[in-house]
């Protein structure tokens, strides 16, 4: 074989080595290997880390401000989810929604909202830790380009996904989490709201209302030392 011959093996312009990555979860993602959300999409929709892309519709990756200050990360899609590609479309997004505007807040200007997992399990059951630990680099990559200030974490699975904590959400719901540099509140998925909507002194709404009020504080507050 003439030098010219192996040279043309790896000249080939079509070859991206990133096409190698999603093929196995046991193949790590390195930081910084996607430039813009774009490509990391494109990636997801052809991912098969773990067994949940075998009946995807749509790899549900995010939707927002894609530098917003602050981000949602919810635990994986459900079937409307599934079906539009977007996350917290449904009945628990349209509340998150709600919850998000009585602090004047919104996709359009302050949040990104994204999962643990980018693809729907079967029957809407809760993610394994192996599918979590698969997509995890994923959700590390968004939240690099993103760059938020504040992560909200929804529900005891979106807390143990991203840092590993297995407490459950009543005991660290409300409280501030340092997690890699980053301020993080562990929240009730919106979808336990609905399972409870009292409105009572101390039940889950009433404590959302404590817990979303804080977070804007602790926005506004970054927003006054950032200028």
């Amino acid at each position: 074989m003439s030098s010219e011959t192996q040279l043309s093996l790896f000249d080939d312009s079509t070859f991206n080595q990133r096409d190698l990555i999603p093929t196995d979860a046991k193949i790590p993602i390195p930081a910084n290997t996607y430039s813009d959300m774009p490509e990391l999409a494109q990636h997801c929709n052809q991912c098969h880390r773990c067994g949940l892309g075998n009946n995807r519709t749509h790899a549900v990756v995010g939707r927002g401000n894609l530098k917003a200050p602050i981000m949602v990360v919810g635990e994986a899609p459900g079937q409307n989810e599934d079906e539009t590609g977007l996350p917290f479309v449904g009945k628990s997004g349209q509340l998150l929604e709600k919850i998000l505007a009585s602090v004047n807040l919104s996709t359009e200007t302050d949040v990104y909202i994204c999962n643990i997992n980018k693809c729907r399990p079967p029957e809407n059951r809760v993610p394994t830790t192996e599918e979590m630990a698969a997509c995890l680099p994923y959700l590390l990559e968004q939240i690099r380009l993103v760059d938020p200030k504040i992560i909200l974490l929804t529900g005891a699975t979106a807390v143990k996904g991203l840092t590993n904590d297995k407490r459950g959400i009543t005991k660290i719901r409300g409280q501030w989490i340092e997690w890699q540099g980053r301020l993080c509140m562990p929240i009730f998925h919106p979808s336990y709201l609905l399972r409870n909507p009292s409105r009572e002194v101390g039940g889950p709404k009433w404590l959302m209302w404590q817990d979303i009020q804080a977070v804007r504080a602790k926005y506004d507050e970054i927003k006054v030392s950032d200028k």
